[in-house]
């Protein structure tokens, strides 16, 4: 169990190493740090942080590095939660301030975020969590031609042609489609999918074939009526930061490629009581960015509910900073939606 004075070490091994990117040793704690222990000692406390899986040592150095568990205890534990400047929030409020339409305000609000961190900034479209779908319509067009329609409460209205596999009578029509609305009728768009999922099931094998067809083209319909999207800035950023990535960084540019990807990663973050919420290295690995940490916070755009903005770069950040520039953006701009 690392002591209060090994976790101590750990603070300013991850501090050194962020500012540095160069593996810290004993003798360089010593000479920059007032701990007032000998080098040896600082030497036992770094054996067992390395026991602990906190820190490591690179092949080419008797340095040591945080590990992605080391950056975790040092975010959750050590990192102090400092404000931004004055300066910081005065230029956030003089740069958003002047933004005069909502795409404006959210293009603004990520080259800010970009600019204040030097990571790559990303931020979710403000969307109603309130959206419900309202009919389901089914129509034969000929025998082996569908057109699904999925209308949503808001007026939205989608509508696809779909290959049936056959001749398809009205009375097994009329079956499916009142399944679909009784199952869907009031379902917000968030959990279509899931209901949809599971309707196949519910129909006899010989049937299943078609109203899978029918489930994945409402399926597809439901994900294109989700206004989801996201706005970046400062993919450059990460581009600069290429040496931090052991590998290659076009896993990283490929899952910013892919929204769904990143808008999948924001919905399974969790905010803390202060509002933030960090993922870190191999935490992100199914998401293919386990070299990458992601740091966001929650925004509210009322009445289009919450959504959330943060950044991502490699796991070698300055956290507390690129915490207090993403809780800070984050609240100016709820404060400023919350005025429209």
């Amino acid at each position: 169990m690392a002591s209060e004075r090994s976790l101590e070490v750990l603070r300013v091994i991850v501090q050194d190493y962020i500012a540095s990117r160069e593996p810290v040793g004993s003798k360089s704690i010593v000479e920059r740090h007032g701990f007032g222990v000998s080098a040896a000692t600082i030497r036992n406390d770094m054996a067992v942080l390395e026991e602990e899986e906190l820190i490591a040592t690179p092949h080419t150095s008797s340095g040591r590095v945080p590990t992605d568990k080391g950056y975790r205890v040092f975010v959750d534990q050590l990192a102090d939660r400092r404000p931004l400047t004055a300066a910081q929030r005065q230029a956030i409020e003089t740069f958003l301030g002047k933004a005069d339409d909502l795409d404006e305000v959210l293009g603004r609000t990520v080259r800010l975020l970009s600019t204040l961190t030097n990571q790559v900034a990303l931020l979710q479209y403000p969307t109603s969590t309130r959206s419900l779908v309202r009919h389901v319509e089914l129509v034969r067009l000929s025998d082996s031609r569908l057109l699904t329609v999925l209308i949503t409460d808001n007026g939205n209205v989608d509508q696809r042609v779909i290959d049936s596999g056959g001749p398809v009578d009205d009375e097994l029509l009329g079956e499916i489609r009142a399944k679909l609305n009784a199952s869907l009728g009031a379902t917000p768009l968030v959990e279509a999918a899931s209901v949809l999922d599971r309707l196949p099931g519910q129909f006899a094998p010989g049937r299943e074939a078609l109203v899978r067809r029918i489930a994945e083209s409402l399926h597809d319909q439901v994900s294109a009526s989700r206004p989801d999207k996201l706005v970046m800035a400062g993919t450059a950023n990460l581009v600069r930061t290429e040496k931090d990535f052991t590998g290659s960084i076009y896993p990283v540019l490929e899952a910013i490629e892919e929204q769904v990807t990143l808008l999948r990663l924001f919905g399974e973050m969790d905010l803390d009581e202060s509002g933030l919420s960090v993922s870190i290295g191999r935490e992100n690995a199914e998401f293919g960015l386990s070299e990458a940490s992601v740091l966001a916070s929650g925004y509210s755009a009322s009445p289009s509910g919450v959504a959330k903005l943060g950044v991502l770069g490699p796991t070698r950040m300055d956290y507390p900073a690129n915490m207090a520039a993403v809780r800070a953006v984050a609240r100016y701009l709820s404060k400023l939606l919350g005025q429209d």
